[in-house]
């Protein structure tokens, strides 16, 4: 296969020739794209007004949600917004809502359930004297104001604990919140500028405020944040908001069950006389607390033993970095002898990630984490002792920041994540897009997975998706043995009908002689970033995997093989593909289609000229060397496509300016008429006549108003359907090949 990282590189080269406009022209198809909800959540058991915002909500119908606990229904009469419904039974926590347009489905915004009383904040509340009340049990959904400071009063009483947390980042919000908790007079009595959260127990009872702004004092729709107030026991953990996950937790399988004794860990155990024994294997459950804290394990082991050391902390999304250290511990007379035997660190990503969020070196996904995920070999029987620290820990002393500490015989498995293929469009493109799975019929999306490989597995790993719409089907190239990457592609069939579904990516493989199958979670940006270079993308994992397509338009190009069938060649002979290729829209230049694909690696690209409808693909199978069996493969493209966004809108409004016309025309011509009556009426019915003058001339006034606004319409549209420059890229549907054995000489 083709390293993703080469095949970026080279589909940018490929516009390196336009460049000269290529700076003019915008990157991907539009999209629906789900940008805000206010409220951006609800309490378990309501229902609630939802306002949402997005790009291509052209033809909105539906606000969907990825559980079935939520619903939604249009509010008539007001566009863009939804009565939302929270079922009693509701699972609390972050779930992704996204809406149904014109184009599909769209990328997804958190939406949050929860237990606490929900208020949306609705006046200003930019000044002590417009402090909005906040009882502790709530919490308040608002947007930042600003260049200014949002004020909220509480009551506090001498020695009751109170938590307050500014959620953001969790929840998909741009902001970085600075919390502060001041006194009646607003003096600062407490501030956090980092994580958003203050544990306050107030001297005295009395009034009291909550301050909050953004770090830079930018505001804005994108800059929103739930603000909890909570009254929590002494001794009680901190409660915090749920949160979406990052893209770097896909290793980490809470549901997993390994079925090792369950410890707890036990201070003090931060000085080696304090070790904590234990007897392996085991999961320990313990917290990086106070500041500087080491917890310190000791164990008994025997040469030959092998272990593998996990430890879950950031990947729970804590912002904690773990280190394990184990030493042999021998005794020396009345000193200790200590050699280190494993320093476990980092789990390094799948595949080498961007250097800065959008270049080509690499994806804008890291799948790596700052967990522990490593091999323990034991090679003399004896004492040995662990230590596990938060590398970062001395500059923070936080209880809520947990860990799963697992020491467990080998378990090979895998985890994997998948996300939208990202290319470079035109020179100097920065742009780090949402993607959603929106389909086009005659299109074809790519997808790349990586995969964690644990505790030893090696082994190939088959892809494939399930429950998908009618009209799509889905085709995966395989994750070799011993890769990290593999791909998915998911094709619309040109008379494909307008159809959603939520459908399951998997990868399987062979594991001990038993097929394993392990879903594949979806990643995406949080936000559309046309310039990287100024904004840091911020991906996260997807709660499922919704898949739609339009009958709206079709996609631009479709290029595939001539037949769907498998194209059969012996090892070492020439295999001739003939392709098919379908022109919906004018493209600029030619097609340089790259290979996708173990079987075809190395292979050159593909020239064929634009509107041709043939063109065939040479596979020499004595240079390329695929190994006999089965194979899928790809070509892909980037090109420049003439888009014209809905021109069906411009037909529309133009009928509707021709009916506000006829009702001008008719209309005038009645106003005319009762003007020309009143002069004309008797005394005894002049009134009468004067009053139906005046109702037809504001009858005239309100029709001219709507004509005005229909020509508004038909302007809008006839200039966003002006055709215009957008690059993207054109996958083709999967091409099966099979490979069979030479002759025997």
């Amino acid at each position: 296969m083709i390293p993703m990282s080469a095949n970026r590189v080279s589909v940018g080269l490929a516009w390196l020739a336009l460049a000269a406009t290529a700076f003019a022209q915008s990157v991907i198809l539009p999209a629906p794209r789900l940008l805000t909800t206010m409220p951006m959540g609800a309490q378990v058991g309501t229902t609630v007004e939802v306002a949402i915002t997005g790009e291509e909500l052209d033809g909105l119908s539906d606000l969907l949600f990825s559980t079935p606990k939520i619903t939604a229904k249009a509010k008539p009469g007001e566009a863009n917004k939804f009565l939302v419904t929270v079922a009693a039974d509701a699972p609390a926590g972050v779930h992704d809502a996204r809406f149904v347009s014109r184009l599909g489905i769209s990328s997804a915004r958190a939406f949050t359930v929860s237990q606490l009383a929900e208020v949306t904040r609705i006046t200003p509340n930019t000044s002590l004297e417009t402090a909005l009340a906040l009882k502790p049990g709530s919490v308040c959904n608002a947007t930042v104001t600003a260049r200014a400071v949002d004020f909220y009063s509480f009551m506090g009483t001498k020695g009751q604990r109170l938590i307050a947390e500014c959620a953001t980042a969790g929840i998909d919000s741009k902001l970085v919140p600075v919390l502060i908790v001041a006194d009646a007079e607003g003096r600062d009595l407490v501030v956090n500028r980092t994580s958003g959260l203050v544990d306050f127990t107030p001297p005295a009872d009395g009034k009291y405020f909550l301050k909050v702004h953004s770090l830079t004092f930018k505001g804005g729709p994108e800059q929103f944040y739930r603000l909890a107030l909570q009254l929590v026991a002494a001794d009680a953990p901190v409660p915090r908001q749920a949160t979406t996950r990052p893209v770097n937790s896909f290793s980490w399988n809470a549901e997993q069950k390994f079925n090792l004794p369950q410890l707890a860990e036990v201070e003090p155990n931060n000085a080696p006389a304090q070790a904590q024994k234990i007897t392996l294997p085991c999961e320990i459950t313990g917290r990086f607390f106070p500041a500087a804290d080491v917890d310190t394990f000791e164990f008994n082991a025997k040469k030959g033993e092998v272990w593998w050391i996990e430890v879950a902390s950031e990947r729970l999304g804590l912002p904690t970095d773990p280190f394990v250290l184990v030493q042999r511990v021998e005794q020396d007379s009345d000193k200790e002898k200590l050699t280190d035997v494993a320093e476990l660190n980092d789990i390094p990503p799948p595949m080498k990630p961007s250097s800065n969020g959008y270049s080509y070196d690499g994806p804008p996904y890291d799948g790596g984490s700052a967990d522990v995920l490593g091999k323990l070999e034991i090679k003399e029987d004896g004492r040995y002792r662990l230590q596990l620290r938060d590398l970062f820990g001395g500059t923070r002393s936080d209880p809520a920041n947990v860990y799963r500490l697992l020491i467990r015989p080998a378990t090979p498995d895998f985890a994997l994540a998948a996300w939208v293929v990202h290319f470079e469009l035109r020179n100097g493109d920065r742009n780090a897009q949402s993607k959603p799975l929106a389909l086009r019929p005659g299109g074809t999306l790519a997808l790349e997975v990586v995969v964690n490989r644990r505790d030893g597995f090696d082994g190939e790993i088959e892809l494939g998706m399930e429950n998908l719409p009618s009209g799509v089907t889905a085709a995966g190239l395989k994750i070799p043995a011993g890769k990290s990457q593999g791909m998915l592609l998911i094709s619309a069939s040109e008379k494909a009908p307008r159809a959603i579904g939520i459908a399951k990516m998997v990868g399987r493989a062979q594991i001990n002689g038993t097929t394993v199958t392990r879903s594949v979670q979806l990643a995406s940006m949080a936000w559309p970033v046309r310039d990287a270079s100024g904004e840091i993308p911020k991906p996260r994992l997807m709660a499922d995997v919704p898949i739609s397509v339009t009958d709206a338009e079709g996609a631009p190009i479709t290029v595939a093989a001539r037949e769907d069938k498998f194209w059969e060649a012996k090892a070492g002979e020439k295999l001739t593909i003939p392709l098919k290729l379908t022109w919906r829209s004018e493209v600029s230049g030619q097609l340089r289609l790259r290979p996708y694909g173990a079987a075809i690696s190395g292979l050159k690209p593909l020239e064929v000229a634009a509107k041709a409808e043939t063109a065939d693909l040479v596979l020499d199978l004595a240079t390329l060397k695929p190994a006999p069996g089965e194979h899928t493969v790809a070509l892909a493209s980037g090109y420049v496509v003439k888009y014209r966004h809905n021109p069906a809108a411009v037909i529309l409004a133009e009928a509707a300016q021709k009916k506000a016309e006829q009702e001008v025309a008719a209309v005038a011509a009645e106003a005319k008429k009762l003007s020309a009556e009143v002069t004309a009426a008797p005394a005894e019915k002049r009134a009468a006549v004067e009053t139906a003058a005046k109702a037809a001339e504001a009858k005239l006034k309100s029709a001219e108003a709507a004509k005005a606004e229909a020509a508004k319409r038909v302007k809008a549209a006839t200039d966003a359907a002006t055709p215009k420059d957008i690059a993207d890229i054109v996958v083709s549907e999967p091409i099966r090949i099979r490979v069979l054995p030479a002759d025997k000489k």
